[in-house]
């Protein structure tokens, strides 16, 4: 099976190392890719949101499939343009991906089949949650619990453009929850809980996240949840005429009252993604090809082990992500080591690796228990380096958080 990844970044690499296990698998193409995608199959310059350039690569390669990583050529119509030209596409069409790409559009959804969300209110008062309708790279949400920090936000989501959802503040545990959907059915793939502030203590501006760890130990029946909660939302959109191919990702909160959504992805998380795949047992291209056939299936199982992922993030990520040139070493010597490392933002330049991005790199480790894990990916984290580097020391420090 020939197979185009579209994007980039870590989760694009990861998806990458996972599909070039498949025995299925005869070729693996990346529009554009990066480095670490490139040492496992053929990178093309191509932009991840270049509909007619993707459709054009996808027709001269004859691809069977296309796996569409990131939100925004999602949201664009990437997913549409290659259907249309009758290549298979793991991905939704831009009217499912809007569950992403608004936030009242996801409101609306989940309103319509009976899932609890985060309250709306009328104006923005501390304590709330103010987010930008929609996409921002993860940085579109602000939890403001004082005056000044709702005039920074409306400061910030107005700088963003589009309109405003305000939020009830809720109290509880985050988690990110992932189902494969062929247009009718949910497939439950895992859990991971994401670390999305910049700086230790869950302190500092929102990210895209900084690490995870999968699988999550406080987190009652996943599989149950995502029949509450995937499904029905699913059937929804299909009742639309919209219906929803690819990987749906439902961000949680549980609360004292129970578990409430506080928004939908359209695809796999990052770094969510680094540190699910490594755990799961079963060939991830058959799973993701009957998904965009239609007939989503149940092999994929997360295995025992649990993983860890640390990013390493340029010196002024979140505000800037366009830290490049800065030679990055100790790849190597961290994989000798048994851990995995994804390129999220690097770059060649005259035959060297260095940065091009805002998170770097995205280091996992996999091991029977979660400590374990979390030691050895500090521990491979500390064999890699680039000048500025920035990275949270206290992922999965408290599984329990």
């Amino acid at each position: 099976m020939r197979v185009l990844l579209v994007g980039s970044g870590a989760r694009e690499h990861a998806l990458a190392w996972r599909l070039a296990q498949s025995p299925t698998l005869t070729e693996l193409h990346a529009a554009p890719g990066n480095p670490g995608i490139a040492r496992l199959g053929h990178c093309h310059p191509v932009r991840a949101d270049d509909r007619d350039g993707l459709l054009g690569l996808a027709v001269t390669l004859s691809a069977d499939l296309a796996v569409i990583g990131p939100e925004a050529p999602l949201v664009a119509g990437v997913a549409d343009e290659l259907r249309h030209a009758g290549i298979a596409v793991f991905g939704p069409s831009a009217a499912a991906a809007r569950i992403e790409g608004s936030k009242r559009f996801a409101k609306e959804v989940l309103n319509a089949v009976g899932v609890a969300t985060p309250a709306t209110l009328p104006v923005a008062r501390p304590p709330c949650v103010i987010k930008a309708d929609g996409l921002a790279a993860g940085k579109g949400v602000f939890v403001c619990r004082t005056a000044e920090e709702v005039d920074d936000a409306l400061r910030k989501t107005t700088g963003l453009g589009g309109p405003l959802v305000i939020e009830e503040l809720l109290e509880g545990r985050e988690v990110s929850l992932f189902a494969i959907c062929d247009g009718t059915q949910a497939v439950p793939l895992g859990a991971a809980r994401d670390f999305k502030r910049a700086l230790d203590g869950d302190l500092g501006p929102n990210t895209g996240g900084m690490g995870a760890y999968s699988p999550v130990p406080w987190l009652e029946s996943p599989d149950e949840l995502v029949a509450r909660i995937h499904q029905p939302v699913v059937l929804e959109l299909a009742r639309r005429g919209t219906p929803f191919v690819g990987c749906l990702f439902a961000g949680l909160m549980l609360t004292h009252e129970g578990v409430r959504v506080l928004e939908f992805n359209a695809r796999l998380g990052d770094p969510e993604t680094q540190a699910l795949l490594p755990r799961l047992e079963g060939d991830l291209l058959d799973a993701l090809a009957a998904a965009a056939s239609g007939r989503a299936v149940d092999t994929l199982r997360e295995g025992s082990d649990a993983a860890v992922t640390v990013v390493l993030a340029g010196p002024e990520y979140p505000e800037r992500s366009d830290y490049a040139g800065a030679p990055i070493d100790g790849i190597a010597e961290a994989e000798a080591a048994g851990a995995l490392v994804f390129h999220g933002g690097t770059a060649m330049r005259d035959g060297r690796l260095v940065t091009n991005g805002g998170r770097i790199l995205s280091v996992t480790a996999v091991a029977p228990e979660l400590e374990q894990a979390r030691r050895q990916a500090y521990e491979a984290v500390e064999r890699v380096s680039f000048e500025g580097v920035r990275v949270r020391r206290d992922i999965a420090a408290v599984a329990g958080g």
